[in-house]
């Protein structure tokens, strides 16, 4: 499974991307059922959000969700937060 995070926004607008291939993975299955329901609660077109607030781009195996500041759900963060840690 690819789970692709693209993160704009925020005061300075500084665009982050960060990608994480779960192949092989010991916790594989744990990144798929977070990213499931990461998934199940994203929206099709890209939110209005607050300003200097973060917008994501959420993108499981070719499909994508859009998710904006404050309103994240907590699987949605914690997806976002550890794809951009451990993403390359």
């Amino acid at each position: 499974m690819r789970i692709r995070v693209r993160r704009t926004g925020g005061f300075a607008g500084i665009e982050r991307r960060a990608e994480v291939d779960t192949s092989g993975r010991p916790d594989a299955h744990e990144w798929q059922s977070l990213a499931e329901r990461a998934l199940a609660s994203g929206r099709g077109t890209p939110p209005a959000g607050v300003p200097d607030g973060f917008s994501y781009e959420i993108t499981v195996d070719g499909h994508t969700v859009y998710a904006a500041d404050p309103r994240l759900t907590e699987a949605q963060r914690e997806l976002v937060s550890r794809v951009l840690k451990e993403g390359a």
